[in-house]
């Protein structure tokens, strides 16, 4: 006879019922508890986020997280697709995609791991850094004065101040790779923002071969390697400056920017590395005293709350 474990005893004194699996017997009430699947961790996921997306695209919400839209909109996929994914009744989204959901959910390492996971997917290794330091947080939040964004190796948008959407627009409206610098730069550059004509050329493989280096150092990330492979089969101009760029950081250059409301502004673009990571801040300044720095003082005065002015 084997030895099965002890049961205990119900409120009537009688055992618990019980059933046998590999000769043991096993109390029904202590029965482990399945892994929440991909659909359920998608949505607790999005329902416990704790940041709000803000400007003119976004609609006022009335509970906490992330609406499967706003999801949708960053991670680059369609609100029908995640609701499949969140139904289950699309199990198996690839690499990529899950990548891509983690970046716009900001999970750290862990939680990414836990959604590949639940995926059936190995969690990513070596992959680009994408959750933004908190003293960075900080510090995008404090620079008011300036434009200042926080990208990815991979040049992804992660963060932006109320300054740059004064300067460049609402960044909320830009949806999936439009995010991306190198993608909007290959595929829809903007007529707003430009590089002096004799420097143009330079810029350009200048980003190619700054994400040359992320794809260098970050081999295994799945959504930087579609990245690449898009960029390849959608911008000829891309593919050839990808075989010709040398990969190299890139430091930035100056930028002219033509607004709507004060016209013409000439601005020294900065590119900063996050110490202890591969995130970089970008930071746009006018040289002091100038016509330039006049008109930028106007935008980022009107953008900062009526309360903030007076300091």
């Amino acid at each position: 006879m084997s030895v099965g474990l002890r049961v205990p005893p119900t409120a009537s004194g009688r055992p618990a019922p019980a059933a046998r699996y590999d000769d043991r017997v096993v109390d029904r009430r202590t029965r482990p508890v399945r892994a929440p699947g991909l659909g359920t961790l998608l949505r607790e996921f999005r329902d416990s986020c704790d940041f709000a997306l803000t400007g003119p695209a976004v609609t006022a919400r009335r509970a906490p997280g992330l609406r499967r839209e706003e999801l949708a909109m960053l991670a680059g996929v369609s609100v029908d697709y995640l609701v499949q994914l969140e139904q289950g009744r699309a199990a198996r989204p690839s690499a990529p995609v899950v990548a891509a959901l983690s970046r716009a959910l900001r999970l750290d390492a862990d939680d990414s791991a836990l959604l590949h996971r639940a995926a059936g997917l190995a969690p990513a290794t070596g992959s680009v850094t994408r959750v933004v330091p908190d003293s960075v947080e900080r510090m995008v939040t404090r620079l008011r004065e300036w434009p200042v964004a926080v990208y990815s190796a991979d040049w992804w948008l992660l963060r932006w101040n109320d300054a740059w959407t004064a300067l460049l627009g609402d960044s909320t409206a830009l949806t999936g790779r439009a995010r991306n610098v190198v993608w909007f730069e290959m595929t829809q550059p903007s007529s707003r923002v430009w590089i002096d004509p004799g420097e143009d050329d330079t810029y350009r493989d200048a980003i190619v071969g700054d994400l040359r280096v992320a794809y260098l150092e970050h081999p295994d990330d799945a959504e930087l390697a579609d990245l690449v492979t898009a960029l390849h089969e959608t911008s000829p101009e891309f593919a050839e400056r990808w075989t010709a760029a040398r990969p190299a950081r890139y430091r930035g250059m100056r930028k002219h920017v033509d607004h709507p409301d004060v016209g013409l502004i000439v601005l020294d673009g900065d590119v900063l590395q996050v110490p202890g990571c591969d995130m970089r801040i970008v930071v746009y300044s006018p040289a002091p005293g100038t016509p330039d720095a006049g008109r930028l003082a106007r935008l980022t005065t009107a953008a900062r709350p009526a309360s903030d002015r007076k300091n």
